[in-house]
């Protein structure tokens, strides 16, 4: 991986292609769930993976979870749908109202914030689901300082701006995709055109780009939100502090960002290739991660959960011949690294790594 570039990865993934119907499914199911655990993780979503994947993949809710961030997850995947759906049409050009409407089904409906200022009085205000904002907003990078987006006055201008650049750039054909994913991003965060969801309607418009143009779609991991977040400031500092500025800044003006997209892309898709190509029965995924287990114990025991969720640790030594003292040990990795959960009330193992 370290070596890895983005022309090895692409290259690569074009040499599997086409995939199986079945491979299709994999690689659909586990980014059903990686896309809108991590999107709705970094801005602060409190369901565990394994409650999101069995939200999103059988409609249920395990353990305590807040109703509010139940109906943030799945609104999220009904948008998944929703921007995969339109960019499947790729003759009709992007609009405004397409993003408005992507907003407006992420939020679901208008609601109040509430703050308490310094003071100790509270202020509040209203969030308004598939509208432009109607009050300043702003950010505290992580050095201390206030950096401002885009005015409430300048941003439907500027938002008329970059959807007619997109898709004069499309056309005009001389920016690659990972590109114009990397540049609308860029832009599109400097103008910040809404009161709330401004990252996961930034992150979902990338794999519009991305999935437009037959590129394999990707997952910002929220473990890594620091390196994402750093990519964005760094080019900030070349492009400077004005927000027009940044909702026009040329691809030149954002390297940092640009390094950093495509070493993301290109970890992304070279995951993507070895989820589909690798035979080891060992190796298991979790959150976009490889896991190669040192023993095939591991892979006894997941295999005997999958086939038969209710079994007991006698059972499970039944099935693999491996000490009752031992599956304890490796359940209790297993468990520690969330990668299985016994259910309380039916006792039966659910198994969140795949194959």
């Amino acid at each position: 991986m370290k070596y890895l570039n983005i022309k090895k990865a692409l290259a690569a993934w074009q040499a599997l292609q086409p995939l199986s119907e079945k491979d299709r499914g994999r690689l659909s199911r586990r980014f059903t769930v990686d896309f809108n655990y991590n999107s709705n993780h970094i801005e602060g979503n409190t369901l565990t993976y394994g409650q999101t994947e069995i939200l999103l993949l059988f409609g249920k809710v395990i353990g305590e979870a807040d109703v509010r961030d139940v109906q943030e997850m799945a609104a999220s995947n009904v948008g998944l749908k929703m921007m995969t759906e339109e960019a499947s049409v790729k003759d009709m050009p992007l609009t405004q109202n397409f993003i408005r409407t992507l907003h407006k089904t992420l939020l679901r409906e208008n609601y109040t914030v509430y703050r308490n200022l310094p003071g100790g009085q509270q202020t509040s205000y209203m969030i308004h689901a598939g509208q432009y904002k109607t009050r300043p907003n702003s950010v505290i990078t992580r050095y201390g300082d206030r950096f401002e987006y885009a005015s409430p006055e300048e941003t439907p201008g500027l938002m008329a701006d970059l959807v007619d650049w997109y898709n004069a750039a499309e056309q005009e054909g001389k920016l690659s995709p990972l590109e114009l994913a990397a540049l609308f991003h860029y832009r599109y965060i400097r103008i910040h055109p809404f009161e709330d969801g401004n990252g996961r309607i930034a992150r979902l418009m990338v794999n519009f780009i991305l999935t437009r143009h037959d590129y394999p779609m990707i997952v910002v991991r929220s473990r890594k939100k620091s390196e994402y977040l750093e990519a964005l400031h760094q080019a900030d500092m070349e492009v400077g502090p004005v927000p027009s500025d940044g909702a026009h800044a040329d691809i030149k003006d954002i390297r940092p960002f640009m390094k950093y997209f495509n070493e993301l892309v290109a970890t992304e898709v070279y995951n993507d290739v070895l989820f589909v190509s690798e035979k080891d029965e060992n190796v298991w995924w979790y959150d976009g991660e490889r896991i190669a287990f040192r023993t095939p114990n591991y892979t006894r025991i997941l295999n005997a959960m999958r086939t038969e969720p209710t079994l007991t640790l006698a059972d499970m030594k039944e099935l693999t011949g491996i000490s009752v003292t031992a599956i304890q040990k490796l359940l209790d990795q297993l468990i520690q690294k969330r990668y299985v959960e016994r259910g309380e009330k039916d006792g039966s193992w659910r198994v969140f790594v795949t194959q």
